[in-house]
């Protein structure tokens, strides 16, 4: 029969993923195995809250904690679980909440890890939902609730967390069975009922159950052989095997990069002599380097200055044949100026006018242009017109033959330098081979050796790199067999576990009277308030309905504080009963702000502030799961445990930079 210990859910980390970094949580103790009570202690606003509620969300709440430090970084969450004692890994995506789930098998940061399954969070009765995944280990598959004898919705795993996480705002609220909502009070009602195997239709229930279980044995059993042969047929050897080849390569491995470093720094010293040569070399190369940009800026600019030198040819051979026109030519009419186009008259003759004007006659009118110093010029660009209509060009001729006649001898000077450019280029080039050459000489005979080192370390690496590879590639296969196999083996011990309590609750034998339960969680409530001295404590009992009564009234009747003591005491002997007389009930429990409404000013009595103290809570806890409660596990989020609790603290958030961790975010300090 499967071990009652390591049946339910554990939860040993979580792990929030940003893009560049991680923010981890762990629940675990030395031993790798889970802690029985973890507290997260810290300022309010830090994230001992938020750690629970993504806890919750990698379990299947629909939504996850939205706080401005999470948003902006947060992509992922991952929970590392133990499911019926196997670890798994849990993980969702942040930001729009998503609708499934990648569960595999491994821990966090385990080599040759399964790949994921994608799991469906709705419908909750999906065979392959992680609702169906975490209620198998739960012994709950398949369970269905009922109202008046007629089928309701199935037992999601989302019902069986109300008895697992006690939040906030559930602490001291008047809502804590959930009245205000009927359908989810029945629900809640026919949760326990569930969990504690006083259901209606039991036996028939755990028939249905033994069925489906077997058809998934028969199922995994022939995945199992199929799989087994796949691994037969690749010799990957045994895990032993493969582990030892892991290591051999991983220390290999490093035994090489050890080795190369050393090998280089070796190098370095014994060819230290050759350093002025290097410098001679290191020189020649940046006196190669300069002379070649010299060289290329000097060709560069010559043959830009040559293709300016055509442009300037040309506007001394146009400026030239308009000088010489009037000599090869008769004197023309001009009507428009030579140079910008400007209409000059209507078309008449241009004759030089005494006094320094030129007059354009034509018929039906003259146009005069106004000359100083005697001299014609056109009206628009003042281009000079001689008497009779001729243009002088004789000032735009000079100024070309001027610009053509400097940029010769520029020209000029750029041709006689490259000879004498490329002669030193050539010279630094051959200094620098020479320099190069004289390295190589004076150090092969030392770097050979070395070479020869160097080869053979990296065939060593690449060998111990496809020897790990090999290894890791088996120890993937190896891990999903062995999964494989313990599934089969949950499987058996469900199903033998199943026959037991089918016979327990046979045709001979009555199912477990459920107000005998209702009557052991009335007296461990009753004795948890009496153990943490709530005053005036009378008549404290749970009604049928698991209604909580002090002094013969129900809970809502009393102050927030009293109220708040009222509520751990009735999740805690819930917890507690369900896990002491063996239970489907998961095994953890996660409590949020316990001190909430105790030990300060308002509406909590007097009394209650002055003789309840939070010590009296964590010693019950600690207690508890010492004795009774062994395996089960507790989550606390407390903003300031007592200092009796410092051992079960682990994680403690400050909110100062200086002073880390600030918060579960601890690169978000403002």
């Amino acid at each position: 029969m499967i071990g009652l210990r390591a049946h339910g859910i554990r939860l040993r980390r979580l792990r929030l993923h940003s893009g560049d970094r991680t923010y981890d949580v762990d629940f675990r103790a030395p031993d790798d195995s889970p802690r029985p009570l973890s507290v997260l202690a810290g300022a309010f606003s830090t994230g001992k809250t938020t750690i629970l509620e993504f806890v919750d969300y990698c379990l299947g709440a629909s939504d996850h904690p939205r706080h401005p430090e999470i948003m902006p970084k947060v992509r992922a969450a991952t929970l590392e679980v133990e499911l019926s004692g196997s670890p798994y890994l849990i993980e969702r995506a942040v930001g729009e909440p998503s609708m499934f789930a990648y569960v595999r098998a491994g821990r966090l940061d385990e080599p040759g890890a399964a790949p994921p399954v994608r799991r469906p969070l709705r419908p909750a009765s999906h065979p392959e939902s992680l609702s169906t995944l975490l209620l198998s280990h739960c012994k709950l598959e398949g369970v269905r609730l009922r109202d008046s004898g007629v089928d309701t919705d199935p037992l999601s795993f989302r019902d069986l967390m109300w008895l697992c996480f006690l939040p906030n705002e559930r602490l001291d609220g008047k809502d804590l069975l959930f009245r205000s909502v009927p359908m989810k009070h029945l629900k809640l009602r026919q949760v326990v009922d569930v969990v504690f195997d006083v259901h209606d239709d039991h036996s028939v229930e755990i028939g249905r159950r033994i069925r489906a279980v077997e058809a998934e044995l028969s199922a995994a059993r022939a995945a199992y052989r199929a799989a087994e042969q796949i691994v037969d047929e690749q010799h990957v050897g045994g895990r032993e095997d493969l582990e030892a080849l892991h290591r051999t390569a991983k220390d290999e491995l490093a035994a090489c990069a050890q080795a190369l470093a050393a090998l280089d720094a070796q190098a370095r010293a014994d060819t230290m002599f050759a350093e002025e040569l290097r410098e001679r070399h290191r020189a020649a190369a940046v006196e190669a380097h300069r002379t070649a940009a010299e060289l290329r800026d000097r060709e560069t600019q010559l043959q830009r200055m040559q293709t300016l030198h055509g442009s300037y040819a040309d506007d001394v051979a146009k400026w030239t044949m308009l000088a010489e026109a009037d000599h090869l030519f008769e004197p023309m009419r001009v009507s428009a100026c030579p140079s910008c186009l400007e209409p000059l008259s209507g078309g008449g003759a241009i004759t030089a006018a005494t006094g320094g004007s030129v007059t354009a006659a034509a018929t039906g009118g003259s146009v005069t242009a106004a000359a100083t110093g005697g001299e014609d010029r056109c009206p628009a660009c003042l281009l000079p017109i001689t008497d009779g209509g001729s243009v002088d060009v004789t000032a735009e001729l000079r100024s070309a033959k001027t610009r053509l006649a400097e940029l010769n001898r520029y020209i000029e000077e750029l041709q006689e330098q490259l000879p004498r450019l490329r002669d030193a280029a050539e010279r630094a080039q051959r200094d620098e081979a020479r320099a190069a050459a004289e390295v190589d000489e004076a150090t092969a005979h030392t770097i050979t050796p070395f070479l020869a080192q160097r080869d053979a370390l990296a065939r060593r690496r690449e060998e111990a790199a496809a020897t790990l590879q090999r290894a890791l590639s088996g120890l993937r296969l190896i891990q999903s067999l062995e999964r494989r196999a313990a599934g089969i083996l949950h499987q058996i011990d469900q199903v033998d576990a199943y026959r037991e309590e089918l016979a327990a609750a046979g045709p001979q034998a009555r199912r477990a009277d459920r107000t005998a339960v209702i009557r052991r969680v009335s007296e461990r409530y009753r004795e948890i308030l009496q153990e943490w001295h709530y005053p005036k404590i009378a008549d404290a009992y749970l009604a049928e309905d698991l209604t909580p009564y002090m002094r013969g009234e129900p809970y809502t009747a009393a102050s927030s504080g009293g109220r708040t003591l009222i509520a751990l005491a009735w999740q805690l002997a819930l917890f507690e009963i369900a896990w002491e007389s063996r239970s489907s009930h998961p095994g953890f429990l996660m409590l949020d702000s316990p001190q909430k409404n105790l030990g300060v000013a308002g509406d909590i009595d007097r009394d209650t502030a002055d003789t309840v103290t939070v010590e009296r809570f964590y010693r019950h806890l600690e207690q508890w799961l010492s004795g009774r409660g062994v395996g089960a596990q507790i989550v606390v989020a407390d903003n300031a445990p007592p200092p009796a609790a410092a051992d079960d603290v682990i994680v403690r958030f400050t909110r100062r930079p200086d002073q880390p961790p600030y918060g579960l975010i601890d690169d978000e300090t403002g």
